[in-house]
């Protein structure tokens, strides 16, 4: 893949930068080079999982997942109906090395991921992973999505119970034996070590901004195939996190 001096690393530092000074101010030169990196990965139509796990509880439940950049995960799962709330954050390595320059660096077992809370008489788990798999990330790409390269934007589910996990690992098989993408998938059913929620500028960022040129060139196309392929589920008003001052 060809690199661009665009890469969302350099994007998100100058996000802090354009906040620091009050608005989020974008250069025509920067947006003509990301035309020219990835755009979101193709949509893939895909069966629902045959195992799914068993409603019956009424309370929420949550699953983390993570698939490249948490900006355009939390935005997708955002516009589901029967989530309830969707947070960006940190999973896989220390809470210690929880912050974003930290985990940039790659080496710190950490993935950029999402954590959706949800209602389970509204929506499956199974449900979850069809959309994770099928419009939120491009499951076959092994740490990297897109323009983004390394560890922490790899694919990955983080099982909160046996039944996930179960859920999970069927559902991956089922989609490899069916043949249903290019290539084999490189999800990784990993350990759950805890999530720990991303900065707050980093929160609810393709619903806030969604005119920006990494959102409007990555994100917001998986967003319109959300409502293409899933009109049942779509959510035109998203489900914002709370964030504090």
């Amino acid at each position: 893949m060809q690199s661009t001096p665009s890469s969302k690393a350099s994007l998100k530092k100058r996000t802090v930068i354009t906040r620091i000074a009050g608005c989020i101010a974008i250069a025509a030169s920067v947006f003509a080079a990301q035309r020219f990196a990835n755009s979101a990965e193709a949509a893939t139509k895909i069966p629902p999982p045959v195992q799914d796990e068993q409603v019956g509880a009424t309370h929420s439940e949550t699953a983390v997942f993570a698939g490249g950049c948490f900006w355009g995960v939390q935005g997708v799962f955002e516009h589901v109906r029967g989530v309830k709330q969707v947070a960006s954050g940190y999973t896989g390595g220390a809470a210690g090395t929880a912050q974003y320059e930290t985990v940039s660096g790659g080496d710190t077992g950490h993935a950029e991921s999402v954590q959706i809370t949800y209602d389970p008489t509204q929506i499956t788990y199974g449900r979850l992973l069809q959309i994770f798999f099928s419009v939120a990330h491009d499951p076959t790409e092994l740490n990297y999505q897109g323009p983004d390269h390394g560890t922490q934007y790899r694919s990955a589910i983080f099982p909160a119970n046996a039944q996930q996990r179960n859920v999970a690992t069927s559902y991956i098989a089922q989609l490899d034996k069916a043949h249903v993408f290019s290539g084999p998938i490189v999800t990784r059913v990993e350990n759950f070590k805890g999530f720990y929620p991303a900065e707050n500028y980093h929160q609810n960022f393709l619903v806030l901004h969604p005119d920006y040129p990494y959102i409007a060139i990555n994100d917001m196309p998986k967003v319109s195939e959300l409502k293409r392929m899933f009109p049942d589920l779509y959510r035109n008003d998203p489900v914002l996190l709370k964030v504090g001052a």
